[in-house]
């Protein structure tokens, strides 16, 4: 809506509002000329009609704006219904969908007709005005005419002028409604438009220069909401080329760890370095081309499989692509479609298994061999046999790197440096795996327990 509406807004000051301004100032102009008795009438006239109508426009206005609140809400129940329709089917939710989709519509269709209702209302306003500016004008020239002080020229000449005068303005009232139904279109858009960035770059920010990608969490302080602190005074420092896991209950921060890091939100209080450098200092571009993401859940571009893979690397060849797919196992399922590189995904990835798209991510990774690999449950949606082979190409590109991986999964982590638990924002066990293991009643100890000899 709000392309439309800028588009009908601009037309409409410059190609109506500003061709009504002239030629109604040419008109009385000449009226106040020749006989100022008449211009004076047409002008009062023309203030009384467009004062009706602005105040009527800001009457209406709260009805356009909630008309455009409702348009929002319909299109967004449609599109969250159809993006769900397997809930909707297992679920059989249809009936309860559909009605609720139609109470919207019958609320957007109620609004839309009171809103014609009220236009059809002030054009019936305006054409009483049209009568009474009408009769005012034809009676005071008739009696001039009598008078000998006008002639039938002037006559013909006058009333082309009150027809023009007439239509100009009625076309002025028509395009002042049409205007604040364009501004009440326009303004969730412009809301989110002029809404600052939550994450911006400092002034003169520097870009990141990573040589050795150690890592420093320093009195992290960060809450999404004051009376919730994820992280107090929070410390974690991480060597350079370390491999570090992360582990611990949902919502004890680790996902979080990797936002602030990688600067998708910025902390309260602290500072996080990479090798030395405050990363609220250097630019976010920057600060992300240094780093790898395998997301839990990757989502790709409706492109080709060859676009999605080479996203991560622009410059990067076909036989470079072909390379990095060979070491994430993509090449093997790739090469089954009729199109092979040149298949086309679908929106969000969906025509691939959630193992496909993981290994495409993990091949996007490895394209791109950024010097700080972050891996967030980057072999969850594969099946065993798939996650041995994944593996061995992960041991590949973590080489040389410092690396971070958030896992549930025990097995993924034992050869890591590190095996940090996390819980409630805080570090309360860290170590090797077999250190962490002989724990008695540790956190560490008793997952591996339940993860490694199963529910009784």
């Amino acid at each position: 809506r709000y392309q439309r509406a800028f588009e009908n807004v601009t037309d409409q000051i410059f190609f109506e509002f500003g061709r009504t301004t002239i030629i109604t100032a040419g008109i009385l102009t000449v009226l106040f000329y020749r006989y100022w008795i008449l211009g004076l009438i047409l002008l009062v006239w023309s203030v009384v009609y467009v004062v009706i109508i602005y105040f009527f426009t800001q009457y209406k206005i709260k009805y356009d704006l909630e008309k455009a609140a409702v348009d929002t809400k319909t299109t967004g129940y449609l599109a969250d219904t159809i993006s769900n329709n397997i809930n909707v089917k297992l679920f059989t939710s249809y009936d309860a969908e559909y009605n609720g989709f139609k109470k919207l519509t019958d609320k957007l269709f109620k609004l839309r007709k009171f809103t014609w209702d009220l236009n059809q209302t002030v054009e019936g306003i305006q054409g009483v005005l049209a009568l009474i500016l009408e009769f005012c004008v034809m009676y005071v020239a008739v009696r001039y005419w009598q008078k000998g002080l006008i002639t039938v020229g002037d006559f013909a000449l006058l009333q082309a002028y009150v027809f023009t005068m007439f239509e100009q303005l009625w076309g002025i009232g028509r395009q002042m409604r049409s205007l604040y139904e364009n501004i009440a279109d326009a303004n969730e858009m412009t809301e989110v438009l002029i809404t600052p960035h939550g994450v911006v770059d400092v002034e003169n920010a520097k870009k990141l220069k990573v040589i050795n990608g150690g890592i420093v969490f320093d009195q992290v302080n960060f809450y999404y909401r004051e009376n919730k602190h994820i992280f107090k005074k929070f410390d974690l420092t991480i060597k350079p080329g370390e491999r570090v896991a992360l582990i611990g209950q949902s919502g004890g921060g680790k996902s979080t760890i990797v936002k602030l890091l990688l600067r998708f939100m910025d902390i309260q209080n602290g500072k996080i370095f990479v090798d030395d450098q405050d990363i609220s200092q250097v630019t976010q571009d920057s600060l992300r081309k240094a780093m790898s993401l395998v997301p839990q859940d990757p989502i790709l571009f409706h492109r080709s499989l060859f676009e999605n893979i080479r996203y991560a690397k622009p410059s990067a060849t076909k036989e470079e692509v072909i390379k990095a797919a060979k070491l994430a196992h993509c090449h093997e399922f790739i090469t089954t479609f009729p199109e092979k590189y040149d298949t086309l995904v679908g929106e969000r990835g969906v025509k691939l298994s959630g193992g496909e798209r993981q290994r495409v991510a993990i091949a996007r990774a490895i394209l791109k061999n950024a010097p700080i690999l972050i891996l967030d449950e980057a072999t969850s949606s594969l099946d065993s046999e798939s996650e041995s082979f994944i593996q061995d190409a992960l041991k590949v590109l973590m080489q040389g790197k410092t690396t971070i991986v958030i896992a549930h999964r025990l097995s993924t982590i034992m050869q890591m440096d590190r095996i940090i638990v996390l819980e409630n924002g805080k570090v309360t066990e860290q170590g090797r795996h077999d250190e962490l293991v002989k724990a008695k009643q540790g956190t560490y100890q008793k997952l591996w327990e339940i993860q490694a000899g199963g529910f009784h």
